[in-house]
């Protein structure tokens, strides 16, 4: 999935192309019903809409309409934060912390990918020190539609030690009980991400 997730975040599959399931379990060697699920995971990122008797054609998402969910993105993250400084608990302290640590490995090991999906982790930790199931579930639902282009942002040449050192500092703040603090680090933190994606498709 990951492959035609990219091909489409980067315009080589562009807005209207239609997806043929047929032609894309020939490309990969594999059988119809994977790259249905495929396409069902991708419709769920809108990144593809399923149409009737149309099949997968890929979405138009414009850069405004994804600068303006990093906006909220950056707001719902802070929220979170704000929240997690004032009622984290210790359990979730080291919650926390041991994702934040574990993303070291893939820092120091320059992937992208991997780190990726560490901080992954990272960001749903945060999510749950909010003690706001309902933040938390709109959250998730916008951190997935996002997911492909805060993967790719990575990318950027020392983007991934730059993102280790903006979660150390949001971490610190968080576990301070600096909710003003913390609520800056996030929104600086996920608007550069957004900035950076921006980066990598003018590069492209």
């Amino acid at each position: 999935m990951e492959t035609i997730e990219d091909e489409i975040v980067t315009r080589q599959l562009p807005p209207g192309t239609r997806l043929d399931e047929v032609e894309l379990a020939q490309r990969f060697a594999v059988s119809r019903t994977p790259i249905r699920e495929a396409l069902i995971q991708l419709a769920s990122a809108g990144l593809v809409e399923l149409r009737p008797r149309r099949g997968a054609i890929v979405a138009q998402i414009s850069p405004q309409r994804l600068m303006e969910m990093f906006d909220v993105m950056a707001e719902l993250e802070a929220l979170c934060g704000r929240l997690a400084a004032r009622r984290i608990t210790p359990e979730e302290r080291q919650r926390l912390l041991a994702a934040h640590e574990a993303c070291a490995a893939a820092r120091d090991g320059q992937d992208p990918d991997r780190y990726f999906y560490l901080n992954e982790s990272f960001h749903l930790a945060l999510y749950g020190a909010s003690h706001n199931a309902f933040l938390e579930e709109q959250a998730r639902n916008l951190q997935r539609r996002l997911r492909p282009y805060r993967r790719l942002q990575l990318r950027i040449h020392n983007r991934v030690l730059n993102s280790f050192s903006e979660h150390q500092g949001i971490v610190d703040a968080i576990l301070s009980g600096d909710e003003a603090l913390t609520v800056t680090r996030i929104r600086d933190h996920i608007r550069i991400q957004g900035e950076r994606f921006s980066d990598l498709i003018a590069s492209l």
